[in-house]
């Protein structure tokens, strides 16, 4: 029996079309992508779903923030409105039965209202970093490393698939693949090198993930 994926994604998709692919060609032949979800109403990746016959929704913080108003006008949304959005969010992933979620450029960082129904039902959580075990944590990693290359700091980045828990970018790493940085590289140039190879690596990952649970 084939098992069951629900990918969270928030912008063009390339990697959840790199898992489409994968399925397509058999190099992940027992999973089906059960539901696509984008928090961005834009998301090209909805419409890469939608072009492969793959369920999709659409779910936004904004609403949330409007029903529980953050009570520090530094923070734009609050607590109790990302634990109710979180809620929601998993409620909606569960109504399917997956047997793994993947966060595929997923823009959100999630509350303990996600993460602790689905450790309770035993569903694993994978997420694709640019950056290695232990290195650039959270966001703008990839600007972060290039910064510290040009200061003499580094001469090489990578990426990882992770389990996720609440530390972010702090689950255990699945698989990993260190990346080059060249000397005549610019921003761009390290950033197209990552997502060619994030393309790869998540599908990857999710194969080596599916395959440790059968075990």
């Amino acid at each position: 029996m084939a098992s069951k994926l629900v990918i969270l994604i928030s912008g063009n998709g390339s990697n959840l079309q790199a898992i489409i692919d994968a399925i397509a060609l058999g190099t992940l032949p027992k999973a089906i992508i059960s539901l696509v979800i984008s928090n961005r109403k834009d998301a090209y990746g909805l419409q890469r779903a939608h072009n492969a016959g793959i369920e999709t929704a659409y779910k936004n913080l904004v609403s949330y923030g409007k029903r529980y108003p953050s009570t520090d006008s530094n923070i734009k949304y609050g607590l109790a409105a990302r634990e109710a959005y979180d809620a929601d969010l998993v409620d909606k992933i569960l109504g399917v039965n997956p047997d793994m979620v993947v966060l595929a450029g997923w823009m959100h960082i999630l509350s303990n209202a996600f993460l602790d129904p689905l450790a309770r039902a035993d569903i694993p959580i994978l997420n694709l970093h640019p950056a290695l075990p232990g290195e650039y944590d959270g966001a703008r990693a990839i600007e972060r490393a290039f910064e510290d290359f040009q200061h003499g700091k580094i001469t090489r980045t990578g990426l990882m698939v992770h389990h996720v828990i609440r530390e972010i970018d702090r689950g255990a790493p699945i698989i990993t693949q260190e990346v080059e940085i060249r000397n005549e590289d610019k921003l761009e140039d390290l950033q197209n090198r990552l997502h060619a190879a994030e393309n790869k690596l998540i599908v990857e990952g999710i194969r080596i993930a599916l395959e440790t649970r059968k075990t």
